[in-house]
C-alpha cells in the first residue's frame, strides 16, 4: 500500500507565510503600477533633458630617436623590460606622458582657443555650451586677461544688453567698444559668419585662466598602450561639449608636438651660429694670407715654385702634413677657448666641429645633454628646485671637465708640432741650397693652406647641420585623431530606466514596509492562534451591509453559516438537544460583537431555531440600532428594569419577533448609573433559566472585558463563550487580555471569531464565499482575479 507524505505543521505555516506575505503586498499593486509609471516618466524626462556627456578619444605613437639609435644595447634593454626589470622605452613613455600632462602645455591651449571663456545658449529648460567659433560674437578681456572674473547675461534687441549675473547691474554695450562690466572691462567682436538671434540669451562665464588649465587637465585622462613594449598613448576626454573635446585635444597633441620640434631646433640654431661666427673670422684670415701670397709673388718673379723645389722637399712632405693637421687642431682648440671664455655657462656649446680628440666631443655631448635636461625641468620647476640645482653643479662641472680636456688637448698637440717641427728643421739643413724665395714662399703658402682647410671644414659642418635641420623626422604619428562616437556615457538609457523601474518598486514597498512594520493591529487568525491559542470559529468578512438577509448567499452570510457549523462542534455530541447560551464579547468597544451577535441570531433563526437575542451590554446598546428597530426601546422594557425590579415577569421584557426578524429580542434597557451593581444581584441567572427552558438558542451580547467587569460577572451562565476580534483595528498587544481569560478560565469555553477580514489584502485563508451566487462582501480586484485564474490552472491550492 502506497504511503502519502503529510507536509509538516511548520512546512505548511511557512507556505501560508509567504502566500500571505505575497497577497498583502499584492493587494496595494496599483501602487505599484503607478509608482513605477511615475518613475519611469519621470526618468524619461531626465533622459530627455538632462545634460549627457561624451567620450572623446585620440592615439598617437611616440617617437624615441635615442633608443632607434641605440643599436644592440636598446635590443638588451628591451629584453630586460620584457622580462620584468623595467626598460628605457616604459620610462620614456612615462616621461612624455607627464609632458602631455603638464599645466604648461594646457596653458598654450587654453591661451590659443581662450578656453577661459565659457559661452552657453540659454534654452527653455537647460543651458547648453557652445564654442566661441559657433558664437555670432566673441568677448575680448580688455584688463586682467589671466585673472578676471565676470559672469554675465547678453541679449540683443536694438543694442547688446549685458546684465551683470553677480551684481544684477544691466549695461548697454556696443560691438568694438569697451564695456565696463564690475571690475573688469570687455570688448564685444562681431563674428561676421553667424548672426546675433534676437531670441536667444546667451550666458558668458570667463574664469582665471589657471582655473580653466586645471578644470580641462582633470578631464582629460592620458594612458599608455597596454603592451610594455609599445610606445602607443591613448587620449580620452569626458565633455558635455563634443566639438570642444575634439577641439582640446587635437590642440594638446599638436602643442606637444610643436614643443618637442622646438627643442630640437634650439641645438641645431646654436650650432649654426658658432659655424657662422667663426666662418666670418676664417673668411678675413683666408683673404689677408691669398694678398700676401700674390704680393710675395709679384715682388719675387715667382712663377712655378713646387717644379723648382719638388725634388728637395719631397722628404718633408709627410712632416709638413703633420704640422698642418696639428696647427689645424691647436687653432680649433683656440677657437673654442675664445669661445668658452665668452659663453656664459649653462648655454649650450657646438659640437662635431672637427677636434680629433673623442673625450672632447663626448664631454661636449654629455654637457649639452645636462643643459637641455635643465631647460625641460625649468618648464615646470623653478630654478630653486633641488633637481635644477644638481644640474647646475653637473653642468659647472662639465663644463670644467671640458676647458680641462681642451688644455690637455692643447698641450699634447703642442708636443707632437714641436717633435715635427725639430724634424722638420732638421730637413731644412739638408736643403738648405734652397732659395730664400722659395722658403718665404712656403711660409705664407703653409699658413694659406691652413686657413683655407679650416674654412672648407667649417663650411662642411656647417652643411651638415642644415642637412640634420631640414630632415628632422617628426616626433610623433597620429593614429587617430580625437573622435566621438555620438553615444554619450552619461546619464546611461538602460541604468537610469533600470534605477527608475527598481526605484519605482522599492518606493512602495518601502513605504508598505515600514506601514506593515509599525501596525500593531491584528490581520489574521493567525495572530489570534498564535498568541491566545484558542480555536477560531469563524473568520466574519467585510461587508457593506450589516444584517444577514433572508436567501442570502452572499459571503457574509456564507461565514456566519460556517460559524453557526463550528460552534455545533464545541457543545460535544451530549448537548447537542439542550439548550445553548452563547456569549458574544470582544475586548474593546467597536469590534463588532453586536454586529457579530445579531447576524449569527439572523442565520440560527433562519434554520428553524427558536432563538432568544439579549442585549446585556447595558453600558453602551446597540443591538437594536443593528436591528434597524431602534424606536422600539421608548415602547418596551429592558434587562436594566429587569434587574431592578426582579418582581416583573421576564416574559414581559421579551420583544416577540419584531420587525421580519424570526427571532425574540431583549434590549439592555436604559443606561443605569451602577450596571455592574445590577449585574451582581443575580437576577439576569433568571432571565438566563428562563430562556433556557423557552429557547433553542440563548444569544447574549455583553460588554468589553479589557472595560469593565460586566461581563466577567455573569459569565458562568455560558455555555460556549464567542470573542469577537476586529483586524486592523484591535492592538496586538491587547491580545493578553484574552489570552490570560483563557489560561485563568474565565470565560468558559472560550472561542473567537475574527471580523471585518478584507481576503483580497491577503489576510486571513480565504474560503471563496458566495460559490457563484453574487458575492457582496469580498469583491476580489482585477489583479487577484487573474491570481486565482493561475492558481486554478496550476492547480496550486
Amino acid at each position: 500500500m502506497e504511503h502519502k507524505t503529510i507536509p509538516s505543521k511548520e512546512n505548511q505555516e511557512e507556505d501560508i507565510n509567504l502566500r500571505q506575505l505575497f497577497e498583502q503586498y499584492m493587494y496595494y499593486w496599483k501602487w505599484f503600477i503607478i509608482s513605477i509609471v511615475i518613475m519611469i516618466g519621470l526618468a524619461v524626462v531626465y533622459l530627455r533633458y538632462a545634460q549627457k556627456s561624451y567620450n572623446t578619444t585620440a592615439k598617437i605613437l611616440l617617437k624615441d630617436e635615442k633608443s632607434a639609435s641605440a643599436g644592440e644595447l636598446a635590443g638588451i634593454a628591451e629584453l630586460s623590460s620584457s622580462l620584468g626589470f623595467g626598460g628605457t622605452r616604459a620610462a620614456f613613455v612615462t616621461d612624455q606622458i607627464e609632458v602631455l600632462s603638464s599645466r604648461r602645455l594646457m596653458r598654450k591651449v587654453v591661451d590659443q582657443h581662450h578656453l577661459n571663456i565659457i559661452y552657453s545658449v540659454k534654452g527653455n529648460i537647460r543651458t547648453s555650451e557652445v564654442l566661441e567659433s559657433d558664437m555670432p560674437f566673441s568677448v575680448e578681456l580688455v584688463s586682467n586677461p589671466d585673472s578676471a572674473k565676470v559672469n554675465i547675461q547678453v541679449t540683443q534687441k536694438e543694442n547688446l544688453t549685458v546684465t551683470d549675473l553677480i551684481s544684477g547691474q544691466k549695461t548697454v554695450a556696443a560691438f568694438n567698444k569697451t564695456t565696463k562690466v564690475g571690475k573688469s572691462t570687455l570688448v564685444f567682436r562681431k563674428n561676421e559668419l553667424h548672426k546675433v538671434s534676437q531670441d536667444n540669451e546667451y550666458v558668458i562665464k570667463i574664469i582665471p585662466k589657471d582655473w580653466a588649465v586645471d578644470e580641462n587637465l582633470s578631464t582629460i585622462a592620458i594612458a599608455p598602450s597596454k603592451e610594455m613594449q609599445s610606445y602607443i598613448v591613448n587620449f580620452s576626454m569626458v565633455s558635455t561639449t563634443r566639438k570642444k573635446a575634439e577641439l582640446i585635444l587635437n590642440t594638446l597633441i599638436d602643442v606637444y608636438n610643436a614643443d618637442l620640434t622646438n627643442d630640437k631646433m634650439r641645438m641645431t640654431r646654436a650650432t649654426s651660429d658658432f659655424i657662422n661666427k667663426r666662418l666670418m673670422l676664417i673668411s678675413k684670415d683666408l683673404s689677408g694670407a691669398d694678398e700676401q701670397a700674390a704680393e710675395f709673388k709679384s715682388a719675387n718673379s715667382m712663377v712655378d715654385m713646387a717644379t723648382e723645389a719638388g725634388v728637395f722637399l719631397n722628404t718633408a712632405s709627410d712632416n709638413d702634413k703633420k704640422v698642418l693637421e696639428y696647427r689645424t687642431q691647436l687653432q680649433l682648440v683656440d677657437h673654442m677657448n675664445d669661445y668658452l671664455k665668452n659663453q656664459e655657462v649653462g648655454k649650450l656649446l657646438p659640437s662635431n666641429i672637427g677636434l680629433q680628440d673623442a673625450s672632447i666631443a663626448g664631454s661636449i655631448e654629455a654637457y649639452n645633454k645636462l643643459v637641455l635636461e635643465r631647460d625641460d625641468l625649468l618648464k615646470s620647476a623653478s630654478d630653486q628646485n633641488p633637481t635644477v640645482v644638481a644640474l647646475n653643479g653637473s653642468i659647472a662641472e662639465s663644463s670644467k671637465n671640458i676647458r680641462q680636456s681642451l688644455q690637455n688637448y692643447q698641450r699634447v698637440t703642442k708636443l707632437a708640432l714641436n717633435s715635427i717641427q725639430q724634424k722638420s728643421n732638421e730637413i731644412k739643413g739638408r736643403i738648405s741650397s734652397i732659395p730664400n724665395q722659395e722658403q718665404g714662399f712656403k711660409k705664407i703658402s703653409r699658413q694659406q693652406q691652413i686657413v683655407e682647410s679650416l674654412y672648407l671644414l667649417l663650411l662642411q659642418k656647417r652643411e651638415e647641420s642644415e642637412v640634420r635641420a631640414a630632415a628632422t623626422p617628426d616626433n610623433l604619428k597620429i593614429i587617430d585623431a580625437a573622435y566621438e562616437n555620438g553615444v554619450p556615457v552619461a546619464p546611461k538609457k538602460s541604468l537610469v530606466l533600470l534605477g527608475a523601474l527598481v526605484l519605482g518598486f522599492l518606493i512602495p514597498f518601502i513605504i508598505l514596509y515600514l506601514r506593515f512594520l509599525l501596525d500593531n493591529k491584528i490581520h489574521s487568525r493567525k495572530d489570534i492562534e498564535d498568541t491566545v491559542k484558542i480555536p477560531v470559529l469563524g473568520e466574519i468578512p467585510s461587508a457593506e451591509d450589516t444584517i444577514v438577509h433572508l436567501n442570502d448567499r452572499s459571503s457574509l452570510a456564507e461565514a456566519f453559516r460556517i460559524l453557526r457549523t463550528n460552534m455545533s462542534f464545541m457543545f460535544g455530541a451530549d448537548n447537542k438537544e439542550a439548550s445553548k447560551v452563547v456569549f458574544v464579547t470582544s475586548t474593546i468597544s467597536g469590534e463588532g460583537k453586536s454586529f457579530v451577535t445579531t447576524n449569527l441570531a439572523q442565520i440560527l433563526s433562519m434554520s428553524g431555531k427558536k432563538v432568544l437575542l439579549i442585549g446585556a451590554d447595558i453600558r453602551s446598546p446597540k443591538v437594536l440600532d443593528y436591528l434597524g428597530l431602534s424606536h422600539l426601546q421608548h415602547t418596551n422594557v429592558g434587562i436594566t428594569q429587569f434587574l431592578i425590579n426582579p418582581d416583573m415577569d421576564v416574559d414581559n421584557i421579551i420583544i416577540k419577533k419584531p420587525g421580519n426578524y424570526d427571532f425574540d429580542v431583549v434590549y439592555s434597557g436604559y443606561i443605569a448609573p451602577n450596571p455592574a451593581e445590577l449585574l451582581m444581584n443575580g437576577h439576569f441567572d433568571d432571565v438566563i433559566k428562563y430562556a433556557r427552558e423557552h429557547y433553542d438558542y440563548v444569544l447574549v451580547d455583553t460588554a468589553p472585558v479589557s472595560l469593565v467587569t460586566d461581563t466577567l460577572l455573569i459569565a458562568h451562565n455560558a455555555d460556549l463563550t464567542l470573542y469577537v476580534s476586529r483586524v486592523n483595528y484591535l492592538d496586538k498587544r491587547l491580545l493578553q487580555v484574552p489570552r490570560e481569560l483563557y489560561v485563568d478560565g474565565k470565560l468558559k469555553n472560550l472561542a473567537s471569531v475574527v471580523n471585518d477580514v478584507d481576503f483580497a489584502r491577503g489576510y486571513g485563508y480565504g474560503y471563496g464565499y458566495g460559490y457563484g451566487y453574487g458575492d457582496k462582501g469580498n469583491k476580489k480586484t482585477g489583479l487577484a482575479k487573474v491570481w486565482q485564474r493561475m492558481k486554478d490552472r496550476l492547480n496550486i491550492k
